[in-house]
């Protein structure tokens, strides 16, 4: 049985099946990949920024298709499949405008006479290894920077969105990349294995599960390639005041349940200073609660699916865990009705150590909550865990929330809003949440040979 397959998550229904790709399908990608480096890599800079810029075009002018076709793959709303796509399109359009000046030479002052330039060159042919989380986004941020470098890219999406890794393939031939540029391989692990070994291969990046990023960083690790990993995340959200209590649940109850809550970087800890937390449990207990599931292709859905049932029971056996163990449950808990992959919003509280849910990530619609007696300890709770991808503090007074935000182990932190993405802010954590960054002028330089070029005095 092949393991590429549109399954829809709203009905369990097996949509369509792809093969996956032989050992002679991978041999002739590693080739074209790296031939179509050899020429790529030297294309006028603006040749390539036209490229992106008419990529992100594409997508608009796809938006519909390209949503129906993440919604019936992943469950993602129409509304929200939509706001995707707007995304991608402002990273093919930001790396298509600021691309060539991060590729300007930088000038060194040195001594001794004479000149020193550090230019920013490609490094070759990479591996992409890519999640259904969000399907068109996360190839956007690891495409669109590398391309715009002069790298080409073999891409191995996740096997529950085949439909959308052809569908970017062909939009990228469509907006006249040459041919082997840009790849779409259905991989199996082990050939994935061999692609990161094989010397025309210079590099791997990987969004996904803190297990796969293990797996791909010992390979890589072994053939001495370079690797970006963005795993998984436990971000808290700390509360230390507010004047409106039911207003900022609200935001919190939104920033949580977005995506079905299957976002790395979404608030999952609701760390809340003890004066306030008895009224904010219940303030998002009733926004949580009152939030309905709904087919993702109907336009007003807000909440839908699960990506598949084996992520609904392994979310419902993180809920059990922690109930069964004494957390109490405010609302949710369940599978949904029918034979899609459902789950309740959720909200928890009384989680303790010895929990699974304490120190897993819950990638879905689950909200824990915690209270704490002052900034100190919010900081201690929100540092032991072993991710640290991103972070929230709320408070009306800002300096107040950046001296608190300085003191989180973590790679981002937002003041007063939700850890969001756009295209011109770094993306990444630290800890098990992963290595290097996407995005913005750094996401050019983690696959980049900054070639010094020094002329001796």
């Amino acid at each position: 049985m092949t393991a590429y397959k549109t399954v829809n998550p709203a009905t369990g229904e097996t949509l369509k099946e792809f093969p996956e790709a032989t050992a002679k399908q991978i041999e002739t990608a590693l080739s074209d990949s790296h031939a179509a480096y050899q020429s790529w890599r030297t294309s006028p800079v603006g040749d390539r920024s036209a490229v992106l810029r008419r990529v992100g075009e594409i997508y608009q002018e796809r938006k519909d298709d390209l949503a129906r076709i993440i919604s019936l793959e992943m469950g993602k709303p129409l509304a929200q499949a939509m706001g995707e796509v707007d995304i991608v399109t402002s990273i093919y359009e930001y790396y298509a405008t600021q691309g060539p000046g991060f590729l300007a030479d930088e000038e060194l002052s040195v001594s001794g006479g004479g000149t020193a330039t550090v230019r920013t060159a490609p490094l070759g042919s990479l591996l992409g290894i890519m999640p259904w989380n969000y399907p068109y986004y996360q190839v956007a941020r690891f495409a669109a920077p590398n391309l715009m470098l002069g790298n080409t890219i073999l891409l191995k999406h996740a096997p529950s969105c085949p439909q959308a890794a052809l569908a970017m393939e062909q939009i990228f031939a469509d907006a006249g990349l040459p041919t082997g540029a840009y790849i779409n391989v259905f991989a199996t692990n082990d050939q994935v294995a061999d692609i990161i070994g094989d010397p025309r291969n210079q590099g791997v990046s990987l969004t996904g599960s803190e297990r796969a990023g293990s797996a791909v960083a010992e390979i890589a690790g072994r053939n001495l390639k370079k690797c970006v990993l963005e795993l998984g995340g436990s971000d808290a959200f700390i509360l230390l005041d507010t004047d409106d209590v039911a207003k900022t649940a609200r935001k919190a109850a939104g920033g949580r349940l977005g995506n079905a809550g299957q976002a790395c970087n979404s608030p999952k800890r609701f760390l809340v200073q003890e004066g306030l937390y008895e009224d904010f449990v219940r303030e998002l207990t009733a926004n949580v609660g009152a939030v309905q599931a709904g087919d993702p292709l109907e336009p007003d859905t807000k909440f839908g699916p699960l990506s598949s049932r084996a992520a609904a029971d392994q979310l419902l056996e993180q809920i059990k865990d922690a109930v069964d163990k004494g957390a109490t449950l405010h609302t949710g808990g369940s599978r949904g009705e029918g034979p899609g992959a459902y789950v309740q919003p959720t909200v928890l509280t009384g989680i303790t150590p010895e929990m699974r849910a304490y120190t897993e990530e819950l990638f879905g619609p689950v909200a824990v909550v915690y209270p704490v007696a002052d900034e100190d300890a919010a900081v201690e709770l929100a540092n032991s865990s072993p991710y640290g991808l991103g972070g929230a503090v709320w408070s009306g007074d800002v300096e107040r929330a950046k001296r608190v935000a300085d003191q989180l182990d973590t790679g981002m932190v937002w003041i007063n809003g939700f850890a969001g993405t756009q295209a011109d802010l770094p993306f990444g954590g630290v800890k098990r949440s992963g290595i290097g960054r996407e995005l913005g002028k750094y996401g050019m330089a983690e696959f980049a040979n900054k070639k010094l070029i020094r002329v001796q005095g």
